[in-house]
C-alpha cells in the first residue's frame, strides 16, 4: 500500500450548497477565496496522478468538475442537484496528499509527516421559502460562511482522523464542528475510503435552524413551538472511491449518510416538514496538467 503520509498539500474549492437560490453567489466568493490558498488541502481531492514532466520548476494544476445531490437545507427531505468547479495546484515534485470529499477548504500552517493544523472554512446553505413552500411563516436563514481551525492526524498510513471547529458568520452565529475518521486504501489505480462522521453545534446554531417560536408556529400551521439547544446534531458515515484513468484524468464518486440526533431530530421542523435522514451523493472528474512558466 502506498504511503499516504507522503502525499503533499493540495488546494481545492469545496462548496456544498443546500440552498439553490444562493449557490451562484456562494460559487463566486468561494472561488476567489480558494485561488488565494496555494497550500490548502482540497475538500474533495481526486488523487491527481503524478503528471510526467522534465522540469522541476512550476506547478501541477488539477481542474475539476463536480456534481452533487444533497438536502436543500439542514433537516430537509427535499433534494437538489447542483454542480460547481474546483481547482488544485501543487509544486512539481510534491505528491498529492489525500483528503476526503467533505473536508473544508483549509490552509496548512504547521505539519509533520503525520500531523497538520491550520485555518479552515466551510459554507453552510441557507433555508428559504423558495426551496420548500411548507416553510411558510418560518424565519429565513441566510447562507453562512464558517471560518475556523482544523487538526488532522494520521496514526497509521491507512487511517486519518480530523477535527474542524468553526464559527458561523451572518446566517447563523453559532459554533459548529465536525469529527471524522477515514480508513484509506489504495489498490492499483483505485483509492477507497470509508469512515464515520459526527457533527455538533451550539445553541445559536441549533436555534437558527431548528427552533420554532409560537408566532412562527401560528403562521405556519404545520409545526409546533420548539426551543432547540446545542449538542451533537448528527452522526453518520461517508465512503468514496477514486480511479486514475491516466496520468491526467481521474474520477471520484462518493456517498454519505447522516442521521440528525438530539434537538435537531426532535424539532417540529424536522419531524413535520423535513426528515432526520440526510443523504449526499456526488461525483467529480479532474484533469491535471503541468504549468511551468
Amino acid at each position: 500500500m502506498m504511503d499516504f503520509m507522503g502525499w503533499s498539500r493540495s488546494k481545492e474549492l469545496r462548496i456544498i450548497r443546500r440552498s439553490l437560490g444562493m449557490r451562484f453567489k456562494a460559487y463566486s466568493l468561494m472561488l476567489s477565496l480558494g485561488l488565494g490558498m496555494a497550500s490548502s488541502v482540497s475538500a474533495a481531492d481526486l488523487n491527481a496522478a503524478p503528471v510526467r514532466t522534465t522540469t522541476t520548476n512550476g506547478w501541477i494544476i488539477t481542474l475539476t468538475g463536480n456534481v452533487e445531490l444533497g438536502p436543500n437545507f439542514p433537516g430537509s427531505d427535499k433534494y437538489s442537484v447542483f454542480g460547481y468547479p474546483s481547482i488544485d495546484y501543487r509544486r512539481i515534485g510534491e505528491p498529492a496528499r489525500w483528503s476526503a470529499p467533505d473536508d473544508g477548504i483549509d490552509f496548512t500552517v504547521f505539519e509533520t509527516p503525520n500531523f497538520r493544523l491550520g485555518p479552515v472554512v466551510r459554507w453552510e446553505g441557507g433555508r428559504y421559502l423558495s426551496s420548500d413552500r411548507q416553510l411558510f411563516g418560518l424565519r429565513k436563514v441566510h447562507w453562512t460562511v464558517e471560518p475556523g481551525v482544523f487538526v488532522e492526524f494520521w496514526p497509521a498510513d491507512w487511517l486519518r482522523t480530523r477535527i474542524e471547529i468553526r464559527h458561523g458568520i451572518d446566517g447563523h452565529d453559532g459554533l459548529v464542528g465536525d469529527i471524522a475518521a477515514d480508513l484509506v486504501q489504495r489498490a492499483g489505480r483505485y483509492t477507497f475510503s470509508i469512515g464515520p462522521r459526527v457533527s455538533f453545534g451550539d445553541s445559536n446554531f441549533a436555534n437558527a435552524y431548528f427552533s420554532v417560536t409560537p408566532f412562527e408556529a401560528s403562521l405556519n400551521g404545520l409545526v409546533t413551538p420548539f426551543k432547540a439547544s446545542g449538542g451533537i446534531t448528527s452522526a453518520g458515515a461517508l465512503a468514496s472511491v477514486s480511479y486514475m484513468w491516466s496520468e491526467q484524468w481521474s474520477t471520484t464518486a462518493y456517498a454519505g449518510y447522516r442521521r440528525l440526533v438530539g434537538d435537531a431530530a426532535d424539532s417540529s421542523i424536522t419531524r413535520r416538514i423535513g426528515s432526520p435522514d440526510q443523504f449526499t451523493v456526488g461525483a467529480a472528474l479532474s484533469y491535471s496538467f503541468v504549468f511551468a512558466p
